[in-house]
């Protein structure tokens, strides 16, 4: 039977099925299939567990209320609404998604319609405030690769602070990232020792993630990613977090909320890697971006060897 939580159990985390998903009642696709998540299905996780020995490099599973589930799609989400703030900047702000998910609208002509689910973690410009007439507040969000705005309830994005993107070692001379790809990981040198390390998911495809010697050349706290591309692979992914290009043809290290399954290739190209984990690129690395601007670019930013 299904590993029912007990009453005073309190979860540990909550996550977001990224995609519909069978759960177990072990921690093995071997054991009897219970039920399924449909996309997008927010869940209690009560436990962590090392199950299948395969795929392994992601063993991991998490158990729910009704069962087993593999975590490769599941997203560790907050559910955690913010207090609205009208006094927008001119040059607007960052926020952060900080639910599970929000549905995004557009306005066409005074009658809404539904866009993007924007989902947690992902970041977007906000330039506008304002309410709606029950008072309802509602942000307005510039799409940066399509244009247009789109609309999105003020208490699921958050303001990002500046402390939170300060730099990290401004002063150390000596930097250089490592992304081995057969290991699937990435390493941050200063003065030849390894400082952070971090699972990451490169291309699917040998070639798809280049190698060779390259420096961080631009960065965007927040991208719309988009590609239309032959046999179905294609991809629109809003509001993708922590941008650090390498490579003019878009290669970059960024966060991901589409997948949990670091360790796995499985990008088109791009270095994917936690949204904390990108974070923490994003503030280590050159060149540095203020918290009031969405784009830098630079000829002699961190060096970055693929591998």
């Amino acid at each position: 039977m299904a590993p029912k939580a007990l009453a005073a159990e309190q979860p540990i985390l909550l996550g977001r099925t990224v995609s519909s998903l069978r759960y177990y009642d072990q921690p093995t696709t071997s054991s009897t299939e219970l039920g399924y998540y449909n996309t997008d299905a927010v869940i209690n996780i009560y436990e962590t567990r090392m199950g299948d020995p395969l795929p392994k490099n992601n063993p991991l599973w998490l158990r729910t209320d009704e069962g087993w589930v593999h975590s490769a799609t599941v997203q560790f989400v907050k559910d955690q609404p913010a207090k609205p703030i009208f006094d927008i900047p001119p040059q607007g702000f960052l926020g952060e998604v900080c639910v599970p998910f929000t549905q995004a609208w557009i306005n066409n002509k005074g009658n809404l319609k539904h866009g993007y689910r924007y989902y947690y973690g992902t970041t977007h410009w906000i330039n506008l405030a304002t309410t709606d007439s029950y008072g309802n507040p509602w942000y307005q969000i510039v799409d940066d690769l399509f244009g247009g705005f789109y609309y999105v309830d003020a208490t699921h994005i958050r303001q990002v602070l500046a402390d939170e993107v300060v730099p990290i070692h401004p002063d150390v001379q000596d930097k250089f990232i490592r992304v081995v790809l057969a290991e699937q990981k990435i390493f941050a040198y200063e003065n030849g020792r390894v400082i952070f390390t971090a699972r990451c998911s490169t291309g699917t495809f040998a070639g798809d993630t280049p190698t060779g010697e390259f420096k961080v050349e631009r960065k965007q706290p927040s991208r719309h990613m988009a590609a239309d591309e032959e046999h179905g692979n294609g991809f629109d992914l809003p509001g993708v977090p922590w941008v650090s290009f390498i490579s003019w043809t878009g290669v970059s290290f960024h966060g991901t909320y589409w997948h949990n399954d670091y360790g796995t290739p499985r990008s088109h190209g791009c270095i994917n890697l936690t949204p904390a984990a990108a974070k923490w690129i994003y503030r280590w690395t050159t060149p540095n971006i203020p918290i009031e601007s969405n784009h830098v670019e630079a000829s002699d930013g961190t060096r970055v060897i693929v591998e």
